[in-house]
């Protein structure tokens, strides 16, 4: 039989490499470890509990800032800033329900976005567009608390 630790080990790995949407993993794995007949019915401390959260909180970040990196663009792994903006906007309400803190990484995606902004800025020949309208550009630009001039450039190559 595994142990406790083995199985919040195992648990804390599906969620923090879980895809998409940490949130729901995160459920999954706390309700197999505490609520499924078929799982081990256990209760977990605060600690336990933080613990695979914090995976979840990571696994947010990772994808937000995959979709913010200039250099993922055009590989199969990115998704697009309006992915990026739908998944800071999830991160948020996910953090206010688990009693996180979401602005210890506003500063790392704002650093991503404005690096994302300005390499996009400087290879922008036309025709290109993002996924997004300017509106919900200069939105995303002011939430992470970036200045909207640096969104301004990219005008064009936004939709809507």
């Amino acid at each position: 039989m595994r142990t406790l630790a083995e199985m919040l080990e195992d648990e804390w790995y599906q969620v923090r490499y879980s895809g998409e949407l940490p949130e729901i993993a995160l459920n999954s794995s706390l309700y197999f470890l505490t609520g499924d007949k078929n799982g081990p019915e256990i209760v977990l401390d605060e600690a336990q509990i933080l613990h695979l959260k914090h995976a979840a909180r990571d696994r947010f970040q990772e994808i937000i800032l995959r979709d913010l990196t200039p250099e993922n663009c055009g590989r199969s792994i990115y998704r697009g800033l309006k992915r990026a903006m739908e998944n800071w906007r999830r991160y948020e309400v996910f953090c206010s329900r688990q009693g996180l803190s979401a602005e210890d990484f506003r500063p790392q995606a704002a650093d991503g976005l404005k690096r994302f902004l300005e390499a996009e800025s400087a290879s922008r020949g036309g025709g290109n567009k993002f996924n997004c309208s300017f509106a919900e550009l200069l939105q995303f630009v002011k939430t992470l608390g970036l200045p909207d001039r640096l969104a301004r450039p990219l005008c064009s190559s936004c939709h809507g």
